[in-house]
């Protein structure tokens, strides 16, 4: 009988214990969820704050000038026709050139020297270029090509642009090829298929949707990037269609208008981050659509 009733004195202990250390972990994890939400709050507060005040102050100043008409003189009216034009040109120059460079030195990542020296030394150096700041790169082509040739140009501003896109795209197609199952590259060469077709025909199409995404993403970067271009392309008031001359971008523009005390720049900055951010969310949402149809 005393055996039994230490057996039932123990359990009921051990119940208590237990129960003890449940409302714990469970107060821990209302106390964790709070701060989660929190924290959630706390960023989507801003990020709703800064959309709200870009759609407030942007749509009032977009209008049929402003895709027509070129940067005006201060307290005049004008368009920003020349600054989206330039910013179209680099960004679309710099992807193309950026975007075959990034998939050929992923895929060479990932299927032909994996573990290789060469591929850690540029893994490594991939990396420095993805943390870098994006004026680093611009003083680095201010240094090799503006001061050597002593003109700001647009071509340096799209070297600079392809040097962001590059490492991007790099790591974004290593990483989906890697993420390719291997049954599909041992199937195709089980059937005697060469290396070279069994990336191009097999596993880059299985990663495409993958690929795709991550150009986009550094499209969305470099479409608002200021700092590579004040160095390199600089600005340029009038339509410019030579590329070995400076020319206009939103950012850029964007900037020496929002630091101005006159009101019609501030209001066509204003749309300008508007249409920056349009532009941006636009392509986030098409890489989310992208990967989704994978």
């Amino acid at each position: 009988m005393n055996t039994t009733s230490a057996q039932l004195i123990a359990a009921q202990e051990l119940s208590k214990v237990r129960a003890a250390r449940y409302n714990r972990r469970k107060r821990l994890n209302q106390i964790a969820l709070t701060l989660s939400l929190a924290a959630m709050a706390f960023g989507v507060f801003w990020l709703i704050w800064i959309l709200w005040e870009t759609l407030r102050l942007g749509v009032g100043g977009l209008s049929m000038t402003l895709f027509t008409e070129m940067t005006p003189p201060p307290n005049e009216d004008g368009g920003i026709a020349n600054a989206i034009f330039g910013s179209v040109v680099m960004v679309s120059l710099a992807t193309f050139v950026g975007t075959p460079i990034g998939i050929m030195a992923g895929v060479y990542l990932a299927e032909y020297d994996p573990r290789g020296w060469l591929s850690s030394v540029t893994r490594f150096v991939n990396d420095i270029l993805l943390s870098a700041p994006s004026i680093v790169i611009g003083l680095f082509v201010y240094a090799i090509v503006v001061a050597r040739f002593k003109s700001f140009s647009a071509y340096a501003g799209i070297l600079a642009l392809a040097l962001i896109v590059i490492p991007v795209v790099i790591r974004t197609t290593e990483n989906m090829l890697t993420l390719v199952p291997a049954s599909l590259r041992e199937a195709a060469y089980a059937l005697g298929t060469p290396k070279w077709k069994v990336i191009t025909m097999v596993t880059l199409r299985a990663a495409r949707a993958g690929v795709i995404t991550g150009v986009l993403l550094a499209v969305a970067r470099i479409a608002g990037e200021t700092a590579p271009l004040l160095f390199t392309a600089l600005n340029n008031q009038f339509w410019n269609g030579d590329l070995g001359k400076p020319m206009a971008s939103l950012p850029v523009t964007i900037f020496k208008f929002a630091m101005s005390p006159y009101e019609n720049w501030q209001h066509l900055a204003w749309a300008g981050v508007f249409l920056i951010t349009l532009a941006v969310l636009g392509l986030n949402i098409l890489a989310r659509v992208v990967t989704r149809q994978k």
